[in-house]
């Protein structure tokens, strides 16, 4: 296991391929529609199941510096020009905001005869949940006059790849589970219309395009059928990642060689074959089959991220005994030479089972392995102490929060790839302080923004083609606002969600109980946290009314939204939201602490208790300053509290430091150590048995290494002041450096006998902020200092 957690370090430092840059979109196409059309295919039915290919040669006289277009399709495109890819899109979001990718094509271009093509599809019914539609459409506009000599128009052609039609449309069916991702490709390559991207491609019998509509940007136009935004994040990584390792398999010899491209495994006519294949960790890639030969074969793809024994995964680097579940690929091959290929989206793994049965004719297979694909995240920050088995916990962590970011932060990549304010919320404030890159959060809080129902609340997941309200992921949301708000100055883009945040917090005021002055009863999905006390996550109080633990998370929320909307001036709201908080505050610990316990129960009754009531308690000071330790100690050491699961331990935390426990954090971290000690190589959405072993809600400790022990945090809005109040535990050394927008901040501390603590911090230029340590005070300033107490 430990020779793996370091292969996977390698890979999380070895981005040497960069996803290409997004360009600047001309103004002028921002505020009228675009000169070229949206376009389909004439005989296609508009939102059914389909794969198409456009394409359109052009001329030039002579190479361009550059040649920028715009660039969108629903459901999805892949660009290429003359032959090489380009960028796929879009990313992800809804109709009122669908966006357009703006790439400079110039380097893929030469004089004479050039051809830019794309291939489009929409998965119809099939599509994943994240995935919302209006119907079949491409759309490629120049950035200027010089381009528009291949915007999109009836010159275009345009093929029905008949080749596709989906297959693992059953996978929650068959795995016994929700599972939303869209469906597998049976590919049949006898009509596959290979060399199509080429510019030697005979595409006489192809259709003229059909011009379906004006592309119209956002605040323009009257009969809009999608308005378009320009993309705010950049493309997606893509890079090549070989598969390692052959675990096992059965009617034929195997070896490495065709893993690594330097020979092909060659299927002999007549045989069935199974091969397993081992990444040997949890990834995210486009897998990759070279097949030559073979007319009449089939080759189905089965992808995991763990084997099963029974319905157990146990291990995750055992197989014995095991078997493999998972959606799945098939492609047929026809016979040709060094057929690609190539699933539309993405897929999960960690393992990779072909299942092969040849016909007459022997298979080659002459390569194969993964392009990893996810958001572009760079490491910026480090983290290091004594106890060297916190890397491997570092390491799994950022790995398993990249697999979970692509256009979306996604809750998890195998099963949903869907964006949740719950999960999002932890997942942003790991990017800003290993990556830095704020442009994913951004992206969220917008998508959250316009999820928003009449009622004022959001959408507990967005984009999505299905409706899901969950009332404290909105209360999540405003808490995104406010890290946001905490970590940058961008006062003009935190400002502007006030309305919205105006509307959650007033959905959550007609709520309350006006007698116990504690919530009533409240509809939709009231999910806390999946434990095995919650129903569907869901504590007591949230449907029949006066559950402390999501009164308490409202008093939270409007505890941090009264220091926003009193720093943007308004002061009587601010007032106002301090006013309700400190009312359901007094009322929460008079009805609901049990004094006999030392405990907050989950409702007035107090028949039930949990760790969760009483850690929202102690975050929002609902337990008075000197009552705070006792409670938090008896929630660590009562076992018959419902327990708070990987996920909500990230509030255990923020409790603990409240409650000045904070040191406590370092001996909390047993079942991180446990996820290893089982091979998982990313961290799993629940104890075992999991669904998911890939959910970024896990990886919380990427945030708090930096956060509670080196205790870096920001002290005042856009981060313009910082406090340092590490927590080291049983620790005795600790090192850390992490991204701020001035440039980074480092620290380097070794505790001095029992109680003192030496070393350096430095902190970028205009930065100044306060160091404490055992309630001694030390002020910082830009530069190096030492520190000796």
């Amino acid at each position: 296991m430990k020779r793996i957690i370091q292969s996977l370090f390698l890979v999380l430092i070895s981005c040497s391929v960069k996803s290409q840059e997004s360009h600047n979109v001309n103004p002028a196409l921002l505020n009228k529609y675009w000169s070229a059309s949206w376009i389909s295919c004439p005989d296609a039915p508009k939102r059914d199941y389909g794969v198409y290919h456009f394409r359109k040669t052009f001329e030039l006289s002579e190479m361009p510096k550059t040649f920028i277009v715009n660039v969108s399709a629903d459901n999805r495109y892949r660009l290429l020009v003359n032959g090489k890819a380009v960028c796929s899109g879009p990313a992800r979001g809804d109709l009122y905001n669908w966006y357009f990718e703006t790439v400079d094509i110039a380097p893929y271009l030469k004089k004479g005869s050039n051809i830019v093509a794309a291939v489009v599809w929409n998965m119809g019914v099939y599509a994943p949940v994240a995935q919302i539609s209006n119907q079949t459409a491409f759309v490629l506009q120049g950035n200027s006059d010089i381009e528009n000599v291949i915007n999109t128009n009836e010159s275009w052609k345009v093929l029905s790849n008949k080749a596709y039609k989906p297959c693992s449309t059953d996978n929650g069916s068959r795995l016994h589970t929700y599972m939303v991702v869209g469906p597998g490709d049976d590919v049949n390559a006898a009509l596959y219309p290979w060399g199509w991207q080429e510019e030697s491609f005979i595409d006489k019998n192809w259709l003229s395009a059909l011009q379906i509509s004006a592309p119209m940007p956002v605040g323009y136009g009257t009969d809009n059928m999608w308005n378009l935004v320009p993309r705010n994040i950049p493309l997606m990584e893509e890079r090549l990642q070989r598969i390692p390792k052959i675990r096992r398999s059965s009617g034929v010899t195997v070896n490495n060689d065709f893993l690594s491209g330097g020979a092909a495994l060659t299927i002999p006519a007549n045989t069935t074959v199974s091969v397993l294949l081992d990444q040997t960790f949890n990834t995210v890639a486009y897998p990759e089959l070279v097949t030559s030969k073979g007319i009449g074969s089939v080759i189905e793809l089965t992808y995991a991220e763990s084997l099963f024994k029974g319905e157990e995964k146990g291990n995750r680097d055992e197989i014995e005994g095991k078997d493999i579940r998972g959606n799945y690929d098939i492609f047929r091959p026809d016979g040709g030479i060094k057929r690609l290929f190539r699933p539309l989206w993405l897929r999960t793994y960690r393992y990779i089972q072909l299942d092969i049965a040849t016909k007459n004719e022997p298979l080659e297979i002459n390569d194969f392995y993964g392009m990893y694909t996810g958001y572009p995240f760079e490491v910026n920050a480090s983290f290091s102490s004594n106890d060297k088995s916190l890397q491997d916990i570092w390491n799994v962590g950022w790995h398993t929060a990249r697999l979970c970011a692509g256009e979306t932060y996604y809750d998890c990549p195998y099963y949903e790839q869907l964006q949740y304010e719950g999960d999002t919320r932890i997942q942003a404030l790991i990017s800003l302080y290993v990556s830095g890159d704020d442009r994913l959060m951004r992206k969220a809080i917008v998508d959250f923004y316009n999820s928003r129902v009449p009622e004022g609340l959001t959408q507990g997941r967005y984009p999505s083609n299905r409706i899901q309200v969950i009332p404290p992921f909105s209360l999540y949301w405003v808490s995104m606002v406010h890290d946001y708000w905490m970590h940058r100055k961008d006062d003009e883009f935190t400002g502007s969600f006030l309305t919205g945040i105006r509307g959650v917090l007033d959905w959550y005021e007609k709520h309350l109980d006006k007698e116990k002055k504690m919530l009533g009863p409240m509809k939709w999905w009231n999910f806390v946290d999946w434990n095995t006390a919650f129903p569907m996550g869901t504590p007591d109080g949230a449907e029949n009314g006066n559950s402390s633990i999501i009164t308490l998370q409202y008093v939270y929320t409007l505890q941090q939204a009264a220091l926003m909307f009193e720093y943007y001036g308004k002061q009587q709201e601010a007032d106002h939201y301090r006013s309700i908080a400190s009312q359901m505050n007094s009322a929460v610990y008079k009805q609901c602490f049990d004094a006999s316990k030392g405990l907050m129960a989950n409702t007035p009754e107090k028949k039930s208790f949990s760790q969760h009531a009483s850690i929202m308690a102690v975050i929002t000071g609902c337990i008075p300053k000197g009552n705070r330790k006792s409670v938090m100690e008896k929630v660590l050491q009562d076992n018959t509290l419902s327990q708070a699961t990987f996920y909500y331990r990230f509030y255990l935390t923020r409790a603990l430091k409240n409650a000045g426990m904070a040191n406590l954090y370092y001996s909390q971290l047993k079942p991180w150590r446990d996820m290893l000690k089982i091979g998982l190589t990313t961290f799993a959405e629940n104890p075992d048995p999991s669904r998911s072993d890939c959910h970024a809600w896990s990886a919380s400790p990427n945030y708090d290494f930096l956060a509670t022990i080196c205790g870096i945090n920001p002290d005042k809005p856009g981060f313009s002041s910082v406090k340092i109040e590490p927590a080291f535990g049983e620790l005795n050394e600790v090192t850390g450096t992490m991204p701020h927008p001035n440039g980074t901040i480092t620290l380097n501390l070794k505790r001095k006998g029992v109680e003192g603590i030496k070393g350096e911090i430095s902190l970028p230029s205009g930065l100044t902020g306060t160091f404490i340590w055992l309630g001694k005070k030390v002020l910082l300033k830009p530069g190096l200092q030492k520190i000796d107490l």
